[in-house]
């Protein structure tokens, strides 16, 4: 597959799905990855006031939720979010935030595991994004893909959920 192109035919960057794993192995242990996840939700943009960390089996899986109570994710908070190298971090009330590099979601949320899925609910949006080293090992993707869903909440109410 060639490199995605501009307008002007300049080759865009790619980044392969194995960056996910090489990304990871940033932290040395899983106590590390923890702390990068805990430290997103108290950055001072996000304005979280608590979090939860549980662990849980879902489909006979194991599973580490991390939830929070901050101010959430838009679509286009939540693409640069699963992005590398993006940030929104602003400094507020002179506090320097701590997830400037846009980096830190990625990799220790893959340390932790293949998998992570994000939902969110901000003033006005609900959003479903998910960075999977599974789902792109099955489709044998050739560059990172993260498939992200947004419904703006006054639509969210004719949507049923169902339980698989």
């Amino acid at each position: 597959m060639a490199a995605a192109q501009t307008e002007h035919e300049v080759p865009k960057s790619m980044l392969c799905p194995k960056f996910l794993h090489a990304n990871s192995t940033s932290h040395t242990g899983p106590f590390s990855a923890i702390a990068e996840l805990i430290d997103n939700a108290y950055d001072t943009d996000v304005n979280a006031k608590q979090i939860w960390i549980d662990k849980t089996k879902i489909k006979g899986m194991e599973c580490l939720t991390f939830m929070d109570n901050g101010n959430g994710l838009n679509y286009k908070s939540m693409h640069r979010m699963l992005s590398f190298g993006y940030s929104d971090k602003k400094v507020v009330k002179g506090k320097h935030p701590i997830g400037i590099y846009g980096n830190g979601f990625k990799s220790g949320s893959m340390h932790l595991g293949q998998d992570a899925i994000v939902l969110s609910k901000s003033e006005n949006d609900l959003c479903v994004g998910m960075l999977s080293q599974t789902y792109l090992k099955k489709i044998r993707a050739e560059e990172i893909n993260v498939p992200i869903i947004s419904i703006k909440k006054p639509e969210a109410k004719q949507y049923i959920l169902l339980s698989m």
